[in-house]
């Protein structure tokens, strides 16, 4: 009997594998329990039922096939078929992804998810798409807030004099001058050293990325300011979508769209878990004061940082940013 279920399972094996006429390998760059990595298995999976097998998805997490960029340039020869880079890893093909960088560009999460999925989020995705990859989706990391050692950043002004790190970015290096702070572009691998060493004093980042470094235990300051975005863009290699028949493009959109809704829950769900942790640790220890804006002083900070954005209508584009906040009206 067990002689006959091993070849029963072996012939299973064989069948499945027979019937996958196609592929894709799928890599990311952080764990695989993370809201992404989650949502890269579940569209696995579910790609595999909706195409009956015709598709194999094979996840490839914590960057077993490179970083962001050497699997960008893989997926242009198909030898990888699928990523989901922030969206800084594509502003050099499409500089209008600097939308996503503009301070205050968002009153919440409902007015974000409204541009994501709508005009101006699909107009975004024609211009990757344009460059040679396929974009399927935008999936969620969350807002971003700030944390300093020096003092609690409550009014606009209270950032001035400090140095702030910050990625390779022209907004956010341009958002940071109008504070009268200093920005210091600093790889995300050494924040937390320059942050200990007070190289810099403080940091913009999401709730899961200032959880998962700590740099709240070297940070005595924390504003929920929920001033930026950071995402990531799902993308597919062109070359590998062009030679899919139109059922099987319309059972990747469907796996897609059914793995975005999940990821946006289960982010959502990890950054209120790690805040609620941070808090723990801030009031078992007393070493960090955590302070949530008004909507008196957030309109403050809203006035003074928005007046950077004529800066970038070369770039980004006027009419893209206008129509980007109307969406919130």
């Amino acid at each position: 009997m067990k002689i006959f279920k091993g070849l029963l399972s072996v012939v299973l094996l064989v069948n499945l594998s027979m019937a996958a006429q196609y592929v894709i390998k799928f890599s990311h760059v952080v764990a695989a329990d993370t809201p992404k990595g989650k949502a890269a298995v579940y569209f696995a999976k579910r790609l595999e039922e909706l195409s009956h097998g015709k598709i194999k998805v094979e996840v490839y997490p914590n960057a077993q096939l490179g970083s962001d960029k050497v699997v960008l340039r893989k997926m242009k020869f198909n030898a990888v078929q699928m990523a989901a880079p922030t969206f800084s890893k594509f502003t050099g093909l499409v500089p209008q992804l600097g939308l996503f960088d503009l301070p205050f560009l968002f009153k919440d999460e409902n007015h974000l998810h409204k541009v994501l999925d709508g005009k101006v989020g699909q107009k975004l995705m024609d211009m990757v798409t344009k460059k040679g990859y396929v974009a399927l989706a935008y999936w969620d990391n969350g807002f971003k807030v700030m944390t300093d050692d020096k003092r609690p950043l409550i009014k606009p002004e209270d950032c001035k004099g400090l140095k702030f790190r910050v990625m390779s970015s022209k907004v956010l290096i341009e958002q940071f001058k109008a504070l009268g702070a200093i920005p210091v572009v600093l790889p995300f691998s050494e924040v937390y050293s320059a942050l200990q060493q007070g190289v810099v004093n403080g940091q913009e980042n999401t709730i899961s990325n200032i959880y998962t470094k700590k740099f709240y235990e070297v940070q005595r300051y924390m504003t929920i300011t929920n001033h930026g975005y950071l995402g990531y863009l799902v993308v597919m290699s062109k070359k590998f979508w062009n030679r899919l028949p139109n059922d099987l493009k319309a059972d990747v959109k469907e796996a897609i769209k059914e793995a975005t809704a999940k990821e946006r829950v289960w982010a959502k769900e990890l950054n209120n878990e790690q805040l609620n942790e941070i808090k723990a640790y801030a009031k078992k220890t007393g070493k960090l004061e955590i302070d949530y804006l008004t909507p008196q002083q957030r309109a403050l900070w809203v006035k003074k940082l928005r007046a950077i954005y004529p800066e970038f209508y070369s770039t980004i584009g006027k009419n893209l940013i206008e129509e980007a906040i109307k969406e919130g009206e």
